[in-house]
């Protein structure tokens, strides 16, 4: 679980102001070795770095994809995937993060023939 930095601030200072092990447990639910983490981390600047969010390199790029699809509205999965060089179903979990929507049928559908 992860606590938040302001969680652990209070909690290290409450430890600091003078209370013993077994208050510091029942007023935040940390053992000992948590603690002494917490503070070895916040003398250290640890929790002070912001750490870039990473992102995966995807073998279908979104705004290319985007841009093959507006170019080629009528083009079926099976034809993406030979632009990018991947499975149908790949195209298909894109476009679906995507929020675009490509239906193809054949024969038009009738509601009640009858």
């Amino acid at each position: 679980m992860a606590y938040s930095k302001d969680f652990i601030e209070a909690a290290v200072s409450f430890k600091q102001n003078g209370h013993t092990f077994k208050e510091l447990r029942e007023v935040f639910g940390i053992p000992a070795e948590t603690f002494y983490q917490w503070k070895d981390r916040l003398e250290n600047g640890y929790y002070d770095i912001q750490r870039p969010k990473q992102q995966r390199n995807r073998k279908i790029d979104k705004e290319l994809l985007k841009k093959a699809v507006a170019e080629t509205p009528d083009a079926f999965l099976y034809e993406l995937a030979a632009l990018f060089s991947c499975s149908p179903q790949a195209v298909f979990s894109m476009l679906q993060k995507l929020n675009i929507t490509i239906k193809k049928r054949l024969l038009p559908t009738v509601k009640n023939p009858k």
